[in-house]
């Protein structure tokens, strides 16, 4: 962590890193060059060039291409130059705004719920005459248990007087539900902790990943703008059980303004003496720290995340062994994502029984789900297991312009898409996956009659290109022919039977790529020619 933070933070001071000032700090810190060589190579973050006095990154992967006024960028473009401001434009992979499509962000702070679409605002933004982003009210959610701010932490306070009740209660009651990963995995939460608890090391960590980053997810960055007290409390109940004395929130570098309100929230929680020494009274230390990631959608793989950690290029470990046995320097680590650590604490509060019962019928709990595209509110809701996707979709406001849903993916960009006749499947892991898809984060992106699905799939597939760490050959290579092919087509270059031969690469790349990058990037647009063939371009058909 010190190096990559150092590095970040030469880059705030200087604008950019160059050569000289990587050379210097090879010698002070006594770290050959090629070290801080391949770390800068490897991070988007990082820059090696003097950025320009105004850099405009606009998001161009799915909800906001096809959100974008073809018009808009051309016009912004054309008002710099006429103002002959020293500007640079450059097209970036998801900015984590979804519900603000076109997304932008401004000298790396983002600009929503402002977009591309309103000029007037982006104006005044680069001016300096209207700040970035926007407070709203906090939303009344259910896992939020704490109808009083100065309740807040009361559950580890309570249970805090024994180590052995606070851990036999947390695993208890965790196991006693049927709460999963929320990152996308889906492994069992009380499992997992209790795994790790039983690891004989002396030295564990817990950390939370906050890296969000695939087109289509921002359910996360809202939990941590309203309910961080929850996540710090969460993480302070891991380490009591699991007997961990540091936690870090690993979080993306795109979301400023969330890492802000997260550490105000940290800081107030050290004054209250829930972190530190004495955590929550219980004897035991529990220090907690941000970290801020340099960039790139694999850091959210568990293992590529911890290589960030250790000041590595972030780039996926072959498993097992897994995080929770051999995870931060070599120690066992208990890695759970924002939206498992805001939840899990009302289950250790009031029991299984309670988490039961938020569910619709047969279903159990809750869940958080982003909903973006083509709908006319775009944004997140916390809602009972057994919600039916149309009934989301009424909760966004419906379908934009009252046209019919030609298409929709349940889980994001990685998952697989789906008809409208699938609408009345309830947001549930096994159901969504019995509809042919998988639910992953419970990011849901919509497209109407109008969509072109071929395009919108290829982006996907240009999404996964982009962001491949490139360690392994099938990946880097798959994942580029893959794009290759799906441009070739579309650009009536290759005939559509060449598509065929998506199947054959998905298979090697399922079955060779070390993480799930590799193993997804293909199955959307496979999903969507499957479903939709009618799709595909019709000059080459």
């Amino acid at each position: 962590m010190k190096l990559l933070r150092e590095l970040m933070e030469l880059q705030h001071e200087h604008g950019f890193l160059s050569d000289t000032l990587l050379r210097d700090l090879s010698r002070e810190q006594k770290i050959p060059l090629y070290r801080l060589e391949e770390l800068v190579s490897f991070y988007p973050a990082f820059r090696r060039t003097a950025p320009k006095k105004y850099t405009i990154d606009i998001c161009r992967d799915a909800c906001c291409a096809i959100a974008e006024d073809a018009n808009a960028r051309q016009s912004l473009i054309d008002e710099l130059d006429q103002k002959n401001l020293d500007y640079e434009v450059r097209e970036v992979s998801c900015l984590g705004r979804c519900d603000a499509a076109p997304a932008l962000a401004i000298n790396d702070a983002p600009t929503a719920p402002v977009n591309l679409s309103h000029r007037n605002e982006v104006r005044e933004i680069i001016a300096g005459n209207q700040s970035q982003g926007a407070d709203d009210p906090t939303p009344d959610w259910v896992c939020d248990i704490y109808d009083d701010t100065n309740d807040h932490y009361s559950t580890v306070k309570r249970l805090s007087e024994s180590a052995l009740e606070i851990a036999q209660t947390c695993i208890k009651r965790l196991k006693g539900t049927n709460l999963t990963g929320r990152g996308g995995a889906g492994f069992p939460t009380g499992l997992k902790w209790e795994l790790v608890s039983k690891e004989p090391a002396e030295t564990k960590y817990v950390i939370c990943n906050a890296d969000e980053s695939e087109p289509g997810t921002f359910k996360d960055r809202e939990i941590l703008r309203h309910a961080p007290h929850l996540v710090i409390e969460c993480m302070v109940l891991a380490g009591l059980t699991i007997g961990a004395k540091q936690g870090i929130v690993y979080i993306r570098h795109e979301y400023g303004p969330e890492q802000k309100q997260l550490q105000r929230a940290i800081d107030y929680a050290y004054e209250l003496g829930i972190l530190g020494e004495n955590a929550a009274g219980s004897g035991q230390q529990f220090e907690l720290e941000i970290f801020v990631s340099p960039g790139g959608y694999i850091l959210g793989e568990e293992t590529a995340l911890l290589e960030a950690l250790e000041d590595k290029r972030g780039e996926p470990r072959n498993k097992p062994p897994y995080p929770g046995t051999v995870g931060l320097w070599g120690q066992p680590t208990l890695i759970n994502n924002v939206e498992t650590f805001a939840v899990a604490p009302g289950i250790i509060r009031n029991g299984p029984a309670w988490w039961a019962e938020q569910g619709v019928g047969e279903y159990e709990g809750l869940k958080f789900v982003c909903i973006s595209g083509d709908v006319n509110s775009p944004g997140v809701f916390e809602v009972p297991m057994g919600t039916t996707f149309a009934q989301v979709i009424e909760m966004a406001g419906g379908i934009r312009e009252g046209k019919q849903m030609k298409a929709f993916l349940p889980g994001g960009a990685s998952s697989l898409f789906l008809k409208p006749e699938h609408l009345t499947t309830p947001i549930d892991f096994p159901a969504v996956k019995k509809a042919g898809s998988m639910l992953g984060t419970g990011a849901i992106m919509v497209f109407h009659e109008d969509r072109d699905l071929y395009e919108i799939a290829t982006n996907i597939t240009r999404f996964f290109r982009n962001e491949s760490c490139g360690k392994c050959v099938p990946c880097r290579i798959g994942s580029e022919k893959g794009v290759t092919l799906l441009e070739g087509v579309s650009a009536g270059n290759y005939p559509a039977s060449q598509l065929e031969i998506l199947d054959d690469l998905h298979e090697t790349l399922l079955e060779t790529s070390i993480c799930g990058l590799g193993q997804v990037a293909l199955a959307p647009v496979l999903s969507m020619l499957k479903q939709f063939p009618e799709e595909i371009p019709n000059h080459v058909n």
